[in-house]
């Protein structure tokens, strides 16, 4: 997936790390019935990578948090209607 359109970017509580949605080249407002990927970027440097893809557009996943020792991080992820 060609992404460019990126949202709701939260960052690792010592800053390193930044966890991101990132949807298809071109996508306006909120999304629906399309593919959003978690990307994960390291803020000092290197290139993002995808930690999970699913299908469905906004509102599929949400609530994307980070543990407070910032060794893992967790979200919620709806099965499309």
């Amino acid at each position: 997936m060609m992404t460019v359109s990126t949202g709701s970017p939260n960052p690792s509580p010592d800053g390193s790390q930044l966890v991101y949605l990132s949807y298809p080249s071109g996508t306006v407002s909120h999304p629906a019935d399309l593919p959003v990927e978690l990307w994960l970027l390291e803020v000092q440097g290197g290139r993002p990578r995808t930690l999970v893809r699913l299908f469905g557009g906004q509102g599929t996943m949400n609530v994307n948090s980070w543990s407070p020792d910032g060794t893992r991080f967790a979200f919620v992820a709806y099965p499309a209607a």
